[in-house]
């Protein structure tokens, strides 16, 4: 038993060396969504906070239906926080977002709690 499963971790090993730099991002990526987080989105209009979105798994960026290249913004989902108290509050709702690379100032972290 134990050799198969040395047999089987170095098979993956294998081939995901054998996997391209984006390749292999976007199966960490994928390993990441499935183990899941739990991200806080603050959005700023100059030095003052504007939005704060809780709980999020994941941002992802826009790519190009035809030519598969990156669009210039993010979206995902998370529980918008409308009084900015950082605590999902009753009433408070998932929604769906999107933000500009362009005009945006954003920063995206893990929380602390």
């Amino acid at each position: 038993m134990h050799v198969k499963t040395l047999l089987a971790v170095g098979l993956t090993a294998l081939a995901l060396s054998a996997c391209t730099q984006e390749t292999q991002n976007q199966i960490g990526r994928s390993i990441n969504n499935w183990t899941g987080t739990d991200g806080i989105l603050e959005v700023y209009a100059g030095e003052k906070l504007a939005k704060r979105f809780l709980e999020i798994d994941k941002l992802s960026t826009a790519m190009g239906t035809s030519n598969g290249v990156d669009r210039p913004y993010r979206y995902g989902n998370g529980v918008l926080d409308a009084n900015l108290n950082g605590v999902v509050d009753k009433g408070e709702k998932s929604v769906y977002f999107e933000f500009s690379d362009y005009s945006t100032s954003y920063i995206f972290y893990e929380s602390p709690n």
